[in-house]
Order: C-alpha cells, then sequence, then structure tokens
C-alpha cells in the first residue's frame, strides 16, 4: 500500500521550492534526485516504533539532570500559582507602559510552542502577543536583516513572544546553507549591537534557548508524524534535524558563546516539558521587577534546569556525536 507522504517529499520540497525555480545559493548538487536523509543511529521517523535503545535513551540524552519525569499532578499545581503571577506582571506591564520582549529558540521539537503556549494561556492577546514570522518575502530579503524584526517590537504595556526569532541566521539558515559563511559571521557581530539598541531604549529583552538531546529529538519529531493532529508542526527543514544535528550543536554553540551582554542568553533543559515549562516561568517572573511579586507562589527556580550560558558551555555546550 502506498504511503501518504514521505520523508523524500519534504527534502524535495526544501530543495525545489514553489514555481520550480532552483533555490538561489543552493549547494551543488541540490538538484540531484531527492531522496531521503541518512538515518541516525536506526532513526526512521517513518517506522511504526523506534528502536527500544533510543526510547530508552531518550530522557536521559543530553546529560539530562533528573531520573524521572514531573508527575502531572505536580505540575498543576504548581503552574496554577506561575499563571496568576504572570497576569500581575502582565496588569503592571499594562499600566506602567513597560516593553518586554521574549525570545524562544532552540532545536526542533524542543518545546517552544508549547512553553509559549502556557505563558500566554490566561492573558489577553491584544497585550501578549505571539510573533512567529514566516520565511522572508524578496521584498524582505532585500531590507535590512533585522527590520521585520524590529517592526514587530512591543508598544508600550505590551509583551511580544518570539517564537523563533532573528538568531534563525545563526541556526537554520547557517547550517542549511541558507545563508553565506559572511552573512553569518556579520550577524553574530551585528545582533548584540542590535539588542543593545533595544535595551537602551527601554525594552526588557529575556532569551531562552530550549535544549533537548538527541534521542528525545527523535522521539519528539517521530511522534509528530504519526499524529495526524501535530504533523502539521513537521517542515521539509525538520527532516534534516536529525542527520544534522552535530552541526547545529557546533553552531548553537557559537551563537549562545557570543551572547549579548546586555541581553544575556539563558539555557532551559527541556527534556522534561512540564519542568521546562515551570521554570523558563519562573526565570521570567524573577527577571522583572513588576509590582506585588510573591516569590512564595513563583518558588524557586530550578538552576538544573535554568542554566547559565557561561555555566552551560563550560560544561561542555550542546551535545554531539
Amino acid at each position: 500500500m502506498k504511503k501518504k507522504s514521505s520523508i523524500a517529499d519534504g527534502i524535495a520540497a526544501l530543495q525545489q521550492p514553489p514555481g520550480g525555480k532552483k533555490r538561489a545559493g543552493a549547494r551543488a548538487g541540490a538538484d540531484a534526485p531527492a531522496k531521503a536523509p541518512p538515518k541516525a543511529k536506526g532513526f526512521d521517523i517513518e517506522a511504526d516504533t523506534l528502536p527500544e535503545a533510543i526510547i530508552d535513551a531518550a530522557y536521559h540524552s543530553g546529560d539530562y539532570p533528573y531520573g524521572k519525569r514531573m508527575k502531572r499532578k505536580r505540575y498543576n499545581r504548581e503552574m496554577e500559582p506561575l499563571q496568576i503571577e504572570l497576569q500581575k506582571l502582565m496588569n503592571w506591564v499594562h499600566k506602567t507602559g513597560e516593553r518586554l520582549v521574549i525570545v524562544f529558540e532552540g532545536r526542533d521539537g524542543a518545546g517552544k510552542g508549547g512553553t509559549i503556549a502556557r505563558f500566554v494561556q490566561h492573558l489577553p492577546p491584544r497585550q501578549a502577543r505571539i510573533v512567529a514570522l514566516s520565511k522572508p518575502s524578496d521584498t524582505e530579503k532585500g531590507q535590512w536583516y533585522f527590520q521585520r524584526y524590529a517592526a514587530a517590537m512591543p508598544a508600550a504595556g505590551e509583551i511580544v513572544f518570539f517564537d523563533r526569532s532573528w538568531y534563525n541566521r545563526a541556526g537554520v539558515e547557517r547550517v542549511m546553507g541558507f545563508c553565506t559563511p559572511e552573512q553569518t559571521e556579520t550577524f553574530l557581530r551585528e545582533a548584540p549591537v542590535f539588542e543593545g539598541m533595544l535595551v537602551r531604549d527601554g525594552i526588557r529583552v529575556i532569551k531562552l534557548f530550549l535544549t533537548i538531546g538527541r534521542e528525545m529529538q527523535m522521539q519528539r519529531l517521530h511522534a509528530r508524524w504519526h499524529d495526524p493532529l501535530k504533523r502539521w508542526k513537521l517542515s521539509p527543514i525538520d527532516f534534516e534535524a536529525i542527520p544534522r544535528f552535530d552541526d547545529y550543536s557546533r553552531a548553537f554553540d557559537e551563537m549562545l558563546g557570543r551572547s549579548s551582554g546586555e541581553a544575556p542568553w539563558h539555557i532551559v533543559r527541556s527534556n522534561d516539558k512540564l519542568r521546562a515549562r515551570l521554570n523558563a516561568i519562573r526565570h521570567v517572573l524573577l527577571s522583572v521587577p513588576y509590582a506585588d511579586r510573591d516569590e512564595k507562589a513563583i518558588g524557586p527556580l530550578d538552576e538544573q534546569i535554568v542554566v547559565s550560558v557561561s555555566r552551560y558551555l563550560a560544561k561542555g555546550g550542546e551535545p554531539e556525536g
């Protein structure tokens, strides 16, 4: 029986964009017959089940510090007061005219969308906006690289959540060959300058990088492929995430290592989505001096889950191999 879709279809779509024109700047051989990416450590996204070795390794992959998943009952108990505090934060931002930007970056399947959803679940959508920009149009390609992101910045009294951001250039675009090495270097040099401009203008910028291990990424991408309600989340680029895992690791380590002092990254270990969501929210709440903050309700930040860039890179940074 013929399959409804395949990885090869996704790679073909990546190599041959709409209209049949070859992508500008594509690497040599990009117009060769499409084929599925190589299997990585027995990983096949289309297989009915994953090998037991991948399933067994997933939770602890990437040197994850916990042995067992957080219980849902405990998660629900801790989430409610945090979301109440988020409402207090939102009210303070609105009343004082503050501007807050929260950037979420990380690997495909790291849980960025789900974490953002818990942030905004009980916030007014007119004051708490999610920005998830699609690939740039032909007009945008001819603009200053940061221009379309600058246009999405918050007005007074708003919080903006970036589900991926200008850091696409340091990750996806770099690894997939969508920009030149010179463009990447220019970006890494200018991103701290851009963020410094935002901070000096009074915008609060908080940047969270969600990290997961290789086997956990395999497990989550496999689950998306086999869930008809989640398959839409997969793009052709996602099919390259596992074969290029180490390339992404090296790119992310350099990106994190050249972080802006005025808008530093914090790493969120996300193999356990529940712990990641709770502590991402705690980190934001503890980073903003909003009125009537209840630190007892927030609780202590788990410093095994939210890690500074310097500490993370000192311990080896993103996993490889």
